[in-house]
């Protein structure tokens, strides 16, 4: 025991020399010694301490605290929790209590409240503010040491007061926190994420248990009101934060302490409102009136407090009136103190109304800002009281809106106020658009029924429904049964007693009603029921006797009428009986009108007036009247019966809106309202008509079509007056055709029309439109002659018209468009019916006039001379084309005439003559074109004039732009700019923009006009040619034809700029490109030209340009026809003229035409026009030609003359023509084997040597030259002379494998080396078989080596080979001829073969030879 002390005693010297190393040994020497020495571990844990080791430290001090209950190690620990700060509070809170609980015990009371005061101003000092919370539960009643404390420490009241302030803080900025962090993640709603913070911050808040143990500690009836306030409001939010599954018990707490509130009558609003919102009673009267005064009286500035004083005070509440106290209260308030009312603004006031209207106005007021479910019930019940029915409805579907939010909100379920909802609602859909909601309102009263089957309410609504369908002995039984619950409902026993007369039974409905009448007379039943039932006694009497006599009584029907009005100035239907009471029977249509319209003015369903007043709206043509009554009929819902209704639907409303939108040009609209009447009645005629001129106006033709042929079949059924109306039907449909481009079918039907009423002027004009749109149609489709017809039979009917017809400007431009068709197409100049066209003008009286008003403007009056007339010189013109173009101008210039009043329609007039003068400028001769024409200065007048009546039409300012582009080419171009500023995506602006660029040789902006104008419409063809032009003139020829070719494709028939320079194009290809060229290349070219032919046949350039792919297709007898008439035309014009231009054209044509003669077997003429071709091209000091064309025209001629002398019989002749080509042309190598040919013919060995020199010296410049190798060949071996033949042999073998012999090239070098194999000395049938083989090796795609294999070897193989590869090879795909195929055929040796041998190739021996053999 001594050495223990002694042990202490140096332990504690160590500690106060602070040698801290030897007092740890010590402790830890005695410790082991004396594990239970309390002394040494507190020494220990002082030491450890100071070396700052605090865990081991605070390890020493609880082992110390468990060892013995003293004082000094839990202070060594306090001060070990107070060093280490915030992080040690929960230590230090455990230590402390136990530290005063030690000092308790000690009844150290000064000590003990030290330590708590300390442990609370350290947790204040140095911890967090939820850190404080927790230390302040150590002087709260709950702690351990309180009992001890009390009286020492802050009253609980007070703690609790700080911590629900500092919790209230802190918990506010949480959220706000928590708010911002996860509203920014994709996908968060503000919303949701505000409601997902609270909940969570809420369900683990302390606030509501503070809140309650203050309301129980304080002593301040005003703090515990407050927190009580606070109670109930963080409940309510944390109710409305909670899950679903989570706020029933939630829910329980809050109704509890809302209505605890409200027993002491404490003034907070959100208390009283959960009590009154959340009253669930089945009906009004069941509610607590004391609790309803009470909240008027505390809260007279809330909107709930408007309707419900509104509502109490109403003769509909259920309540005992109370007594209206508030003014002398407010008196009362006032003289207390008037300066304090003053300065507040005033004291909060109740008002009362006093009449009906105001108190209406103060519900209205209230409901309008208001969420309460009470004041919305109210207001439903207020409204149904006053069948305000549309403001019900709209009431309760924002009512039942607000309901399923409440619920959702709060978790309660108001069974008994959302049937009281339902049903306002649906009683409201009975009455409000019936029958349109007729189908929601029983579904809500069938709702309302499977919860409560007695409810009269809705029993009353669904009889009421039935009764809108027809279906009157359901609904007789519904009333019945809501009769049943006692008979005093007077409106459902007129409702039944109606319901007899709807079924038939107007006996038994009068005698109910009758019954009826004298208590509402007596009794106070609304003045609308009463007018009601007096009504519908009238119409029982009306239907009782239905003879005119009886009707016409002003003692009968009409007298209860009359009353009815009487008991209700407003009530509709008795002014729809009264209007056919006097529409019918007094025959006084004025006030019948004014019926009808007070009828549809108070109510739209009142649909007989109402169809009545829009037929006379129609009759009268005011459409906006009539659009105004159907679509008021339309919104009533009455147009459309209710699924599964007896009653039909109306469809005269949608009819007739669909007529109004149809006459305002509203097709969309119309189009759709004819479609919902045709839904509601199928066999509707009238509408059926009405959507296909719907349809038609809009451009939908298909359509159209389709609802015409559905009016037409319903004609059958039509009556036989109502058939003289169909005509329209074949009209429109005539209109649809012409719109659809089906010409022929408009006509047939225009025609049928015409027939049936021949003075419809509007049929007539509409005949000759289709006619000239057809004609121009078929000019365009390159139908020239069925264009031709067409204009000419629509002159001719022209003639016929009405008189009246001929003043309008439609007929007008109808003729002059005709009479272009003539024009345009000048091959059928002469087919103009002049006896016609005198007779159309004829028709005018005042001819003079007509013409005179334009004699000064344009100088084209009627001097102009139709159809003789005086012109300058050089503007003479075909007699027949003259007489079609002037025609064209007179027609344009008397409808100048007929528009004089008219400025957009003479603008137009002015235009159209604009382009009829331009037309006539265009017909000039070339010549006559370089300068401004009479016809060209007329069209620029127009023009303007068309610009100044009609300043804003880009077509105008484009037509003048391209009249002037070669006259005034700056004018020209401000004409275009201005067009493109009015309208820059015409493409047709944009090309004429180009040409003139390309006219002022500016190819850049030329090629970015032409690109525009392609990229606004690619199938414009003129800025297709116009791009080829500036592909030319940059020298890109391939470009330029490609181009060409597609403008070609894409253009109509009736464009000459693609007829004249794609075959321009496409024959200099074949000039450049030979070998490539094949029939098909010359059949669209031809094609062009055949029509351009048609189009301008005085232009002979291309006339004979078109002989020239005549001739490439081996038809010469056309082109001789041609060509003599083009010579013949030349050779007049030089004998006028001398022009050097015509004398070159002259010889040109007279060479082509030998050519064609000698093609014919004419071999006479071919040797006169030759040579009278040498004869004109012989001056070589003469420059009508150049040296090229005079070389090429002479080799020509020459050829052609020595190939006729030759044909002639006369070879001598023939070679002396041979020799000089040769010599004129340098060698040429075709015609030095033409000479060779021709010498070897002659037989003698002179002239056989001559064609061996010759062939000699062809090979000798050009060893490639396969016609002369080929040549030499056949006459080494008709010599043979083998040494020559090797040589022969050698050089086809050459060629064979050159790609410049053409398949005909090889086809002869075949031949000819089959010949030598075959006629050789030493030469067998193997070595015949093996060159046949190699020709079949070597070229598998021609015909020749195959056809010949199977003459050698006899096989039918080969044969059949040989068509296979002969239908591969004829064009498009090849360049294989008739003659060729047609031997391919022959070959096969079968009968069909040999027939289409003849049929391809009838004059080929071939084919006839094979049929021969087959059949012998």
């Amino acid at each position: 025991m001594g050495s223990i002390k002694a042990s202490l005693k140096a332990i504690n010297d160590a500690i106060r020399q602070q040698k801290w190393e030897d007092a740890l040994s010590q402790t830890d020497s005695l410790i082991a010694r004396d594990p239970k020495n309390y002394q040494a571990y507190v020494f220990k844990a002082f030491a450890l301490d100071k070396k700052n080791q605090l865990d081991q430290a605070e390890t020493a001090y609880q082992t110390a605290t468990e060892l013995r209950p003293d004082p000094q190690a839990w202070q060594g620990l306090i001060k070990l929790y107070e060093k280490q700060g915030a992080g040690c509070l929960e230590k230090y809170h455990r230590a402390a209590l136990k530290l005063a609980e030690i000092f308790h015990a000690a009844n150290d009371m000064y000590k003990c409240q030290d330590v708590v005061d300390k442990f609370v101003d350290f947790a204040r000092a140095v911890g967090d503010r939820s850190q404080y919370i927790q230390a302040l539960e150590i002087i709260l009643p709950d702690s351990a040491i309180y009992p001890a404390l009390e009286g020492r420490v802050p009253h609980p009241a007070k703690t609790y007061e700080t911590m629900a302030q500092i919790i209230e803080v802190d918990e506010k900025k949480r959220v706000n926190t928590l708010i911002g962090e996860r509203r920014t993640r994709l996908g968060a709603k503000l919303s949701e994420v505000t409601v997902e913070v609270n909940r969570e911050i809420m369900k683990k808040s302390k606030l509501a248990w503070i809140y309650e143990q203050l309301i129980l500690w304080t002593n301040d009836d005003e703090v515990r009101r407050q927190y009580e306030e606070k109670l109930l409001q963080f409940r309510y939010d944390r109710l409305l934060v909670l899950a679903p599954a989570e706020k029933g018990a939630e829910l329980q707490i809050v109704q509890k302490l809302a209505n605890d509130m409200v027993i002491i009558k404490h003034p907070f609003k959100l208390a009283w409102d959960i009590t009154v919102e959340w009253w669930d009673c089945k009906e009004i009267k069941d509610m607590d009136v004391g609790i309803l005064d009470e909240y008027c009286a505390h809260f007279p500035d809330s909107d709930l407090y408007r309707v419900l004083t509104g509502f109490m005070t109403s003769d509909l509440s259920p309540f005992p009136k109370r007594s209206d106290s508030a003014p002398e209260k407010e008196e009362t308030t006032h003289n207390e103190d008037e300066s304090e009312d003053d300065e507040d603004g005033g004291a909060p006031t109740s008002v009362v109304p006093y009449t009906d209207e105001d108190r209406l106005l103060m519900m209205i007021e209230g409901i309008s800002t208001t969420t309460s479910l009470l004041a919305y019930r109210l207001m439903g019940e207020y409204y149904q009281h006053l069948e305000e029915h549309e403001n019900n409805v709209e009431l309760m579907r924002k009512a039942i809106k607000l309901l399923t939010g409440e619920t959702e909100k709060t978790g309660k379920l108001f069974s008994n106020t959302n049937q009281s909802f339902m049903l306002y609602l649906g009683t409201a859909l009975v009455f409000y658009q019936t029958p349109r909601n007729h189908g929601e309102a029983k579904s809500l009263f069938d709702q309302v029924l499977e919860v409560d089957p007695a409810s009269t309410a809705a029993m009353i609504g669904v009889g009421l429904i039935y009764e809108e369908e027809e279906e009157f002995d359901d609904a007789i039984s519904f009333l019945n049964r809501a009769l049943k619950g006692g008979d005093g409902n007077l409106r459902v026993r007129a409702e039944v007693g109606w319901l007899h007369a709807l079924k038939g039974d107007h006996i038994r409905g009068k005698a109910e009603l009758d019954t009826l009448l004298p208590a509402m007379v007596a009794g106070a039943v609304s003045k609308e029921l009463l007018a009601q039932t007096q009504y519908r006694v009238g119409c029982c009497i009306w239907n009782i006797d239905p003879s005119k006599v009886a009707r016409k009584s002003r003692n009968g029907a009409y007298a209860f009428f009359i009353d009815a009005l009487k008991s209700n100035f407003n009530y509709a239907p008795a002014y729809s009986s009264l209007g056919v009471y006097y529409a019918d029977y007094a025959k006084d249509k004025k006030r019948a009108q004014r019926c009808f319209l007070k009828a549809v003015e108070l109510s739209s369903a009142e649909v007989e007036s109402a169809e009545r007043l829009a037929r006379s709206f129609a009759d009268d043509s005011d459409w906006d009247r009539v659009e105004l009554i159907a679509q008021r009929v339309v919104d009533s819902g009455r147009v459309k019966p209710p699924p599964g209704s007896k009653r039909k639907g109306i469809s005269w409303p949608l009819s007739a809106l669909g007529v109004a939108e149809l006459n305002k040009q509203d097709y969309t609209k119309a189009i759709v309202s004819f479609q919902h009447a045709l839904r509601i009645s199928p066999n509707d005629y009238h509408s059926w008509v009405g959507l296909g001129e719907s349809y038609h106006n809009s451009g939908r033709f298909i359509a159209a079509t389709k609802a015409i042929r559905n009016a037409q079949g319903l004609e059958a059924s039509m009556d036989t007056k109502d058939l003289n109306n169909t005509w329209f039907t074949r009209y429109l449909l005539a209109n649809v055709k012409r719109e659809l481009g089906e010409f022929d079918e408009a006509e047939d039907l225009y025609r049928e029309v015409i027939v049936q009423r021949p003075q419809e002027e509007g049929v007539a004009i509409a005949m000759m439109q289709t006619m000239v749109e057809n004609a121009i149609d078929c000019v365009d489709k390159g139908l020239f002659g069925k264009s031709i017809e067409l204009a000419t039979a629509m002159l001719s009917f022209a003639v016929s018209v009405p008189e009246s017809t001929t003043h309008t400007f439609n007929y007008w431009k109808s003729i002059g468009d005709a009479c272009s068709v003539f024009s345009q197409v000048q091959g059928h100049a002469h087919d103009l019916p002049v006896d016609d066209i005198r007779k159309i003008f004829g028709l005018e009286i005042d001819q003079q006039n007509a013409f005179a008003i334009l004699h000064d403007a344009e100088g084209a009056g009627s001097e102009v001379g139709f159809p003789e007339g005086k012109f300058p010189e050089g503007e003479q013109l075909d007699d027949d084309l003259r007489r079609s173009l002037h025609a064209t101008i007179l027609a344009h210039e008397r409808a100048i005439y007929s528009t004089a009043r008219d400025a957009h329609a003479q603008a137009v007039a002015y235009y159209n003559l604009g382009w009829a003068e331009n037309r006539a400028h265009l017909c000039l001769p070339s010549q006559s074109r370089l300068r401004s024409s009479r016809y060209q200065k007329a069209a620029v007048r127009c023009f303007k004039r068309s610009i100044e009546l009609e300043a804003g039409n880009s077509d105008f300012w484009n037509a003048l732009g391209v009249v002037t582009s070669e006259i005034n080419p700056s004018v020209a171009q401000h004409a275009f700019v201005r067009a493109l500023f009015l309208n820059e995506r015409s493409s047709h602006i944009w090309t004429n923009l180009g040409t003139l660029a390309l006219l002022q040789n500016d190819l850049k902006l030329a090629n970015e006009a032409f690109t525009r104008a392609q990229s606004n419409d690619p199938d414009y063809a003129h800025a297709w040619v116009g791009q080829g032009f500036v592909a030319l003139l940059y020298g890109d020829i391939r470009e330029a034809r490609g181009l060409f070719t597609h403008a070609m494709d894409i253009s109509e028939a009736s464009l000459l700029i693609t007829r004249r320079q794609y075959p321009i194009s496409m024959f200099d290809h074949i000039l450049t490109a030979p070998v490539k060229a094949n029939i098909t290349t010359l059949i669209q070219p031809l094609f062009a030209l055949t029509q351009l032919k048609r189009l301008s046949p005085q232009d002979l350039t291309y006339q004979h340009l078109w002989t020239l792919f005549l001739e490439r297709t081996n038809n010469s007898p056309s082109a001789i026809g041609t060509l003599e008439a083009a010579c013949g035309q030349l050779e007049s014009s030089y004998e006028a003229t001398e022009s050097a231009d015509s004398l070159a054209r002259f010889a040109l044509g007279k060479t082509d035409q030998a050519r064609a003669y000698l093609a014919a077997g004419n071999n006479a003429a071919a040797v006169e026009a030759g040579e009278l071709a040498l004869e004109l091209s012989s001056d070589e000091s003469a420059r009508e030609l150049t040296a090229e064309q005079r070389r090429k025209t002479r080799l020509s001629a020459h050829l052609t003359v020595g190939l006729a002398q030759y044909f002639s019989g006369q070879p001598d002749e023939a070679v002396n023509y041979f020799e000089t080509a040769l010599e004129e042309s340098g060698n040429d190598p075709n015609a030095a084997c033409l000479l060779a040919q021709v010498l070897w013919a002659t037989g003698t060995e002179d002239a056989r040597e001559r064609a061996r020199t010759v062939l000699f010296d062809i090979i000798e410049k050009d060893s490639s030259h396969v016609q002369s190798v080929v040549l030499l060949g056949i006459i080494a071996l008709l010599d043979a002379d083998d040494e020559s033949l090797d040589a022969v042999v050698s050089e086809l073998h050459t060629l064979r494998t050159s790609d410049k012999a053409t398949d005909t090239d090889q086809s002869q070098i075949s031949e000819v080396l089959g010949a030598i194999a075959s006629l050789g000395e030493n030469n067998t049938e193997d070595d015949v078989l093996a060159q046949v083989q190699s020709d079949v090796m070597l070229y598998p795609h021609l015909p020749y080596g195959w056809s010949r294999l199977a003459d050698v070897s006899g096989e039918t193989y080969p044969a059949n080979m040989a068509l296979n590869v002969a239908l591969k090879s004829i064009p498009p795909k090849g360049e294989l001829e008739a003659v060729d195929l047609a031997d391919s055929y022959a070959g096969t040796g079968c009968v069909a073969d040999a027939q289409v041998a003849i049929l391809i190739a009838p004059w080929a021996r071939s084919g006839w030879e094979s049929l021969g053999s087959a059949v012998a």
